[in-house]
């Protein structure tokens, strides 16, 4: 695939994701900021723009049984698989990472006070991840398959479907800054020399909480969002088109 100084950072994962290892690699975040363009990031990182294009047609060279492409998919079936691969995830892990973190900081935490601040973050991020997926689960995504079906005949109580999702967008911009912090407070989950067992399994399930939450905003911000805008408006359109024949 070509692309150019001027596509934006979150469409180019939408529509490959094997995309996403070339800007992970660069530290760019993707998915709460996915709206900025490739030249803007580049210049802002320092990286040459021209060098950023040939690694992300390299990644996306070959044929891969793996990619998925989201984008094809209509949105019933991206809420679907949104709630049981991701927010089970979420649901599944953070009693585990819970409870091993604070172990560690328990034992730990006298040499290592930083931990006591990543758990203060971790547990307050989870008490707002499961929220937010509730207001999900039990608001928004209804209302979404409902569209994806044409079946959206009363109007929401939330009016358009844009003040939803401004709102989980910025609860995702949160969340977003507070990984970015716990991944420069662990030394972008790095041990310790003196980590036991325990202090390298959370690092490492951290890490890899953290990557499923980049794909789980990314899909939502960049896919299910914006399809969720323009069937609403495609849904208001008909009506107003059958009101005048």
């Amino acid at each position: 695939m070509k692309y150019s100084p001027e596509n934006l950072v979150g469409n180019i994962v939408a529509q490959d994701y094997r995309t996403a290892s070339v800007f992970k690699s660069h530290k760019i975040d993707f998915c709460c900021k996915g709206g900025r363009s490739l030249s803007d990031v580049c210049e802002k990182q320092q990286i040459n723009v021209k060098a950023m294009i040939n690694q992300l047609e390299e990644a996306t060279a070959t044929a891969s049984s793996e990619f998925i492409n989201f984008q094809s998919w209509d949105m019933d079936l991206l809420v679907a698989y949104i709630e049981k691969k991701h927010h089970r995830y979420v649901n599944q892990k953070i009693p585990e990472i819970k409870s091993f973190l604070h172990k560690v900081t328990r034992v730990h935490g006298e040499r290592h006070p930083e931990l006591f601040e990543v758990e203060a973050l971790f547990n307050a991020s989870s008490l707002d991840l499961l929220a937010h997926m509730e207001k999900e689960e039990k608001i928004l995504f209804p209302y979404l398959k409902m569209l994806a079906l044409d079946n959206a005949a009363l109007a929401p109580n939330f009016g358009t479907v844009q003040n939803p999702i401004s709102m989980m967008m910025q609860e995702h911009d949160h969340e977003g800054e507070r990984f970015r912090m716990i991944s420069k407070l662990t030394n972008n989950y790095t041990p310790p020399p003196d980590a036991c067992t325990t202090y390298r399994v959370v690092f490492a399930m951290l890490a890899e909480f953290e990557e499923d939450l980049h794909r789980h905003i990314h899909l939502e911000n960049n896919v299910l969002f914006p399809k969720a805008v323009a069937a609403e408006r495609e849904e208001k359109l008909q009506k107003r088109i059958s009101v005048h024949l």
